[in-house]
């Protein structure tokens, strides 16, 4: 008889929440890489402008709670956490809360909406090697990407169109409509999802689906570009490109003077966010001589909780022997050569990824 999930986790990539955890934290990111403690100090100056504190950790902790509401409101009776990859809590110490307080089968949801090392691969094996650490004897699955939510891509397109300044002609050939996500090595994304490029094929699919929400509004049927941001890898190595600030320039040399972008890579507005595009792109185009507009994630819109509760609540009801349509995630997908972690198996797997 399958049975049912008793507990939702929801991972998250964590941050620093003081000056004197940051260097802490950059140490747990760039683990078994040999980088000395003055060198993480001056990497984390973003996080020292900001007092220490990544907003990342209240974001999730906000989107946890409104997706627990709306749990409560469904009547779902399931109880919810927040671990996080990289500080407190960490994976293995919510395991261990949860397995003493009765639990035995948890789903974890990523705060990742595509395919990918990182963004999906990576919690699994975070869960994995939990498990391996503590013992503990836990039936624990992860759900697959949810880049294709319609409460997204709606999210997203509403948030666009209500950032856009009274004075912005997006139908101009001056303006350009930019979809911005973190940049990854282009073996990674090679490599993401079942069948592989999902990475950049889903944001792909996103893209086009908020410009054809941005036509259904409008009627404007707006040309789109896909831009990368936050590489952080060796220069010899080839990550995904252009760089926004790199796009940036070459829309100022065309003769464009506005540029709307829109980080659909991300679900809150979090460092990489605020640092990447509000601060060094920001600079970029200001040099430029371009007008920036730069929309928000989705956060805790309510059309987006909505569908993703929608999402979640599915794959409960199901159990944990149970695959979900609509749902995709596989075995042996987004491999790094660099890891041999242990991992859970994600919940599903369907031709959803190939979109």
């Amino acid at each position: 008889m399958n049975q049912r999930y008793d507990a939702v986790v929801l991972l998250g990539f964590g941050g620093p929440e003081g000056v004197e955890e940051v260097v802490p934290f950059l140490e747990q990111v760039t683990a078994g890489r040999g980088i000395p403690p003055e060198r993480l100090a001056e990497v984390g100056q973003h996080y020292f402008a900001m007092g220490g504190v990544s907003p990342i950790n209240a974001q999730n902790r906000a989107l946890l709670a409104a997706l627990s509401q709306r749990f409560d409101a469904e009547g779902v009776l399931i109880e919810t956490a927040l671990a996080n990859r990289n500080s407190p809590p960490f994976v293995p110490d919510v395991l261990r809360d949860l397995a003493a307080r009765g639990h035995r089968r948890i789903l974890g949801v990523a705060t990742a909406a595509y395919s990918g090392y990182s963004a999906c691969r990576q919690y699994r094996e975070d869960l994995g090697s939990a498990l391996a650490a503590t013992g503990l004897e836990l039936v624990v699955r992860k759900l697959p990407p949810f880049f294709d939510l319609d409460g997204f891509t709606a999210a997203i397109t509403e948030l666009l169109l209500q950032a856009l300044p009274s004075d912005l002609d997006l139908a101009a050939d001056t303006t350009k409509l930019v979809f911005t996500t973190h940049s990854i090595p282009n073996s990674m994304a090679a490599s993401s999802g079942s069948t592989g490029d999902a990475y950049v094929s889903q944001h792909r699919w996103v893209a086009a689906q908020v410009a054809a929400g941005i036509a259904a509004a409008t009627g404007i049927d707006k040309p789109w570009e896909l831009v990368f941001q936050s590489r952080s890898g060796p220069p010899q190595v080839p990550w995904l490109e252009p760089d926004v600030n790199d796009a940036l320039t070459e829309y100022s040399a065309t003769g464009s003077t506005d540029v709307v972008l829109v980080p659909i890579g991300f679900i809150s507005d979090h460092m990489e966010v605020i640092w990447d595009l509000d601060t060094q792109a920001s600079q970029t185009a200001k040099q430029l001589g371009l007008r920036l507009v730069r929309t928000p994630t989705v956060g805790t819109h309510p059309r987006f909780v909505a569908s993703l509760a929608e999402r979640i609540t599915s794959a409960l009801l199901a159990g944990v022997d149970q695959t979900v349509p609509g749902q995709n995630c596989h075995g042996d997908c987004c491999l790094n050569p660099r890891s041999q972690a242990p991992t859970v198996p994600g919940t599903a797997l369907s031709d959803q990824e190939s979109r």
